[in-house]
């Protein structure tokens, strides 16, 4: 079972429309707009990812009692954590589209952060709201032993450091990009 969608606020709807339409290539496929519980009003914008059961939806709030129209749309520092924590990853299907996608990225104009974290591979810029967002290919098997491994971890008060990433490379945004 995978999620339906993830929803996040923003600011800028025009700037994050852009990125998740033209650079990740998800398409805007529905809008809601209601008064919201609390007084003021929203529009609740869905993006399909892949099909009609996964999308990224973003909110535009207006007029909410109590919201500091300031408010932060980085899911990470408005828990008062890095960057890194809480982020966004997307699956891709194979090294292809990763290699695809990186280069999308460079062609927008986004620096992109490539890791091989030994079992999957990842890509990382950041989205107009500044969260991180990822794609992400799983490269690696899960075997019985990962599975100890994990749960002695899960139990563990003094755990046992993971091997560091095989490759952590900085590419720098295309200088001909949009």
């Amino acid at each position: 079972m995978g999620y339906h969608h993830v929803a996040l606020a923003t600011k800028n709807i025009k700037a994050i429309h852009e990125f998740y339409e033209e650079v990740m290539g998800f398409q805007l496929v529905k809008v809601e707009v209601a008064p919201s519980p609390e007084g003021g009003w929203a529009k609740h914008f869905f993006y399909r990812m892949e099909d009609d059961s996964k999308f990224i939806a973003f909110w535009e709030i207006h007029d909410l009692p109590g919201v500091d129209i300031d408010f932060e749309t980085n899911i990470s520092k408005a828990a008062g954590l890095p960057d890194h924590i809480n982020h966004l990853a997307f699956d891709v299907a194979d090294l292809s589209e990763l290699t695809h996608r990186k280069n999308q990225w460079l062609d927008s104009g986004y620096d992109v952060l490539e890791v091989d974290h030994n079992w999957c591979r990842s890509i990382y810029t950041k989205d107009p709201n500044d969260n991180l967002v990822e794609f992400c290919l799983t490269t690696g098997d899960f075997d019985k032993e990962d599975r100890t491994f994990a749960l002695a971890q899960l139990r563990s008060n003094f755990p046992n450091y993971s091997a560091p990433p095989k490759s952590t490379e900085l590419h720098k945004k295309n200088s001909n990009s949009k």
